[in-house]
């Protein structure tokens, strides 16, 4: 049976690095004990929150629930064919780790996605991509725990409403649920994506002349690493806002005002604008207040200086989006989850 402690501070479990109290804490490392410690009896109204690994959040008091970090890590193939294999992998799996063993077993499909921050139980909610890729396209399933009930439910790609940095996770049925488990469908056979950022050239530096799954991880870690603060030396939660999209017709008249800015098509009818090239143009890239900060290098970082509070970096984030708005009638969205 999981152990449940009381007032557990979150400063270690969140990159961001803030001080906060968990009025309750548990680690169940099974989903017979979570469901266990589900219904288990509870004082009325204890609200129940999932912390995974804290790289998606931004907490701003201490926290008045039974706070759950779910550890099962575990790992197995459920089945295979002369194309792809599907692994079945625990929600408390650290992400970056999963992809590493991918890769030193020679499947393919999420290299892109190497050095993303968190667990794999929290990668379908935001749907996470980076560099051209998804997790909607490698995902097949997942089980989830109602935190209400203990029951579990099943859910297929096409049942999980996945969008950009979206899923019916993060909507309809926010909160509501722990992801005990996900089923990633995965390559024998790499399908390279190499035009999206600076990976082609990267590759170049290294001196890669026959590409693998392996280099292009690594020139993918070199990427993130050159341009996001290490959270262990600068608290942060990577990317505070999403890129907003815009119409076709609200692009071009933003372009006839600013020529240079950039845009990528995101569906045939909408263009995705760099949220990071909002801000800096809006003059917060570098800027510092107090404790906390734009990232002086990516501006879409928010940063914590050493001793900031979860509400000024909340109060700094309001900053910023009302400059956008003010400069560019786009509103900003947070892609962090605020607590």
């Amino acid at each position: 049976m999981a152990e449940i402690l009381e007032n557990v501070s979150l400063r270690n479990l969140n990159t961001f690095g803030i001080e906060s109290k968990a009025r309750y804490f548990s680690r169940p490392k099974t989903r017979d004990e979570l469901i266990s410690l589900l219904r288990q009896r509870h004082p009325a109204g204890l609200q129940k929150r999932v912390l995974g690994g804290g790289s998606n959040i931004l907490i701003t008091g201490d926290v008045d629930a039974l706070v759950i970090r779910y550890d099962d890590a575990s790992m197995n193939v459920v089945r295979e064919t002369d194309e792809h294999v599907w692994l079945r992998v625990g929600g408390g799996h650290n992400w970056h780790e999963l992809v590493v063993r991918c890769i030193e077993t020679g499947l393919a499909g999420i290299e892109n996605l190497s050095l993303i921050p968190g667990n794999v139980g929290a990668a379908p909610i935001q749907n996470i991509g980076a560099y051209g890729v998804e997790l909607a396209e490698v995902f097949d399933s997942l089980e989830a725990v109602d935190l209400g009930s203990g029951e579990v439910h099943s859910y297929r790609s096409d049942e999980c409403a996945f969008g950009y940095r979206d899923s019916i996770f993060k909507n309809r049925e926010k909160g509501r649920y722990l992801i005990t488990d996900v089923v990633f469908r995965l390559n024998r056979k790499p399908d390279f994506r190499l035009d999206y950022g600076d990976i082609r050239s990267t590759l170049g530096a290294m001196g890669v002349e026959t590409i693998t799954i392996g280099a292009v991880s690594e020139a993918v870690c070199r990427i993130r690493r050159s341009k996001l603060p290490d959270p262990a030396k600068l608290g942060n939660a990577g990317s505070f806002f999403k890129n907003p999209v815009v119409s076709e017709e609200v692009f071009e008249k933003l372009r006839a005002l600013y020529p240079e800015m950039p845009g990528y098509p995101s569906t045939p009818d909408m263009v995705k604008i760099p949220a990071g090239w909002l801000i800096e143009k809006s003059g917060w890239k570098g800027r510092r207040i107090g404790q906390t900060g734009s990232h002086e290098k990516q501006a879409l970082v928010i940063v914590n200086y050493g001793q900031a509070t979860g509400t000024e970096i909340l109060d700094l984030s309001a900053g910023i989006v009302a400059d956008v708005s003010s400069n560019f009638g786009i509103t900003l969205v947070p892609e962090v989850n605020i607590w």
